[in-house]
């Protein structure tokens, strides 16, 4: 069956969630004259959002766009670490820190190429909104934008990679889910799609290991997108 179309995982997969977000974090610090570990602050951040997910996931919670999600957890985090009485709107800003993420150095350029031989979309758990705020500063030169808002399905839930293929007019196995987490590929694998795992050994910081894979575990195995696109040229 011939390869169509990809679809990428973004946060940590196209773009640099951590570093991005502690920058953001520390003009939020600086402007209002209060020092914290931005960088421990931010972990924390990520770390809620996979729990927070699964209320949704489990029904304890109703529907919930990421964004609604990211907000639960600021204010949880601003309250455990003593930061009160901060406007509304600058709230609001600090939580679309997420739309302002930076791409990695070989995004574009990777995603560029393998737009020439295959439609390529996100498949994220992010919002549309923020998806395509994200991708507009940063150049992301995507043919579409998917999130899982648009079948109520959080990955790794199947509707999400089959609504993909589904939207895309394609089979399961002409789309390949393009990400640095191995977890999210076997979803995607045990629904039928093709696998290109790609290591971003930079996403939690320096010194952190990237997630092993198994020899042959996936279809691709690239060291970014620029190598990617050279394997499947």
């Amino acid at each position: 069956m011939t390869l169509r179309a990809l679809a990428f995982d973004v946060f940590g997969t196209v773009v640099d969630w951590r570093g991005s977000v502690v920058r953001e974090l520390t003009a939020f610090g600086e402007a209002r004259g209060v020092q914290r570990d931005w960088a421990r602050f931010t972990d924390d951040w990520r770390a809620g959002y996979p729990a927070a997910m699964n209320r949704v996931r489990t029904g304890e919670l109703p529907w919930l766009k990421i964004d609604a999600l990211h907000r639960m957890i600021l204010d949880v985090l601003l309250a455990d670490a003593g930061i009160a009485d901060v406007p509304e709107a600058d709230l609001d800003h600090l939580n679309r820190a997420w739309h302002r993420l930076d791409p990695w150095p070989d995004s574009v350029a990777g995603l560029t190429r393998l737009k020439e031989s295959y439609t390529i979309t996100t498949l994220s758990n992010g919002n549309l909104s923020l998806l395509t705020n994200m991708a507009k500063r940063a150049g992301l030169p995507w043919d579409c934008v998917i999130s899982a808002e648009l079948f109520r399905h959080y990955k790794p839930d199947p509707e999400a990679y089959l609504g993909c293929a589904d939207l895309l007019d394609v089979d399961p196995g002409e789309l390949a889910l393009v990400a640095a987490h191995p977890s999210d590929l076997r979803a995607a694998r045990d629904a039928g799609l093709r696998t290109a795992y790609v290591a971003r050994p930079l996403e939690r910081g320096p010194g952190r290991e990237p997630p092993r894979v198994e020899d042959g575990e996936f279809d691709y195995v690239a060291a970014d997108f620029l190598d990617l696109a050279g394997q499947l040229a």
